[in-house]
């Protein structure tokens, strides 16, 4: 079953076209991820899936219906998105942050129910917050406040969590740290994920199925083991890619890679002209 698709989607800024004509299906309780060399036009599309940005043609559908002549607040209570980096005022609490998450379902400015202040602490809790909840987001690690955001999305209690990168800027253990909580809501609350990930080998590891980009064009979908392939690298990165079996996992990994000698000639090139 799926949740979110697309249907001959053509997005751009005004007369630039980022992406082409993309159709593909996001499955229902699964993590899909996007790949793709920077500028493929990723985060757009995760901009478009989530309404903030419009399509120049085509179509998004978010539980059959198309996602433009669905109410607001309905697919504020379908479908929690986190942007990459977001920001949170100053002084703000945790717990503060994570309430903000049950807005779409409240009335203007009514006070948190019994309801939302359970969601709230079942958040945390889940988050490994809920010691910090009296504390500010911008006093914690960069880990922690992630999971803060995270928590917030999964506070909105939606079937659907959208995220833009979610470990930018983390370290190993806190990639990790958020990507095993990501998992986890996976697997035991049937949270559909779909996010951007930069790292292969993260994207193989924890995803379902992996959607990869190129130049607005989509390359290959699939499991990991149908993407991350040599030869799908090659077309996506202009890599030659040595990939081999996680034997903890029985995933796919890049083992290592060097640029294709044309394709390295041809940046260095851009590089020089530049300077």
């Amino acid at each position: 079953m799926n949740i979110l698709s697309t249907e001959h989607l053509k997005i751009g800024y005004e007369e630039k076209i980022i992406v082409k004509d993309l159709s593909f299906d996001i499955q229902a309780g699964k993590i899909t991820t996007i790949i793709g060399p920077n500028g493929c036009g990723k985060s757009t599309i995760l901009k478009t899936l989530a309404r903030i940005h419009k399509a120049k043609s085509g179509f998004v559908y978010l539980d059959g219906k198309q996602i433009h002549k669905i109410p607001t607040k309905q697919i504020a209570q379908k479908m929690a998105v986190l942007p990459q980096s977001p920001d949170a005022p100053a002084g703000l609490t945790v717990f503060d942050l994570v309430s903000y998450g049950r807005s779409p379902h409240q009335r203007g400015f009514a006070r948190l129910s019994e309801k939302d202040k359970e969601v709230i602490e079942w958040s945390l809790q889940v988050t490994g917050l809920k010691d910090l909840m009296d504390q500010d987001v911008d006093k914690l690690s960069g880990g922690q406040r992630q999971r803060a955001w995270i928590a917030m999305a999964i506070a909105q209690e939606t079937d659907l969590l959208i995220l833009d990168e979610p470990t930018t800027y983390l370290d190993m253990a806190h990639q990790l740290e958020v990507l095993q909580l990501l998992k986890k809501l996976n697997k035991e609350e049937n949270r559909t994920i779909v996010m951007v990930i930069h790292d292969l080998n993260h994207a193989a590891r924890f995803s379902d199925r992996m959607v990869a980009m190129n130049k607005g064009t989509l390359m290959k979908e699939g499991t990991a083991d149908e993407v991350m392939t040599s030869e799908v690298l090659k077309d996506v990165f202009h890599i030659e890619a040595v990939i081999v079996k996680d034997p903890k996992t029985n995933k796919p990994v890049c083992l290592s890679y060097d640029l294709i000698e044309a394709h390295a000639d041809k940046t260095l090139k851009q590089a020089t002209a530049s300077v």
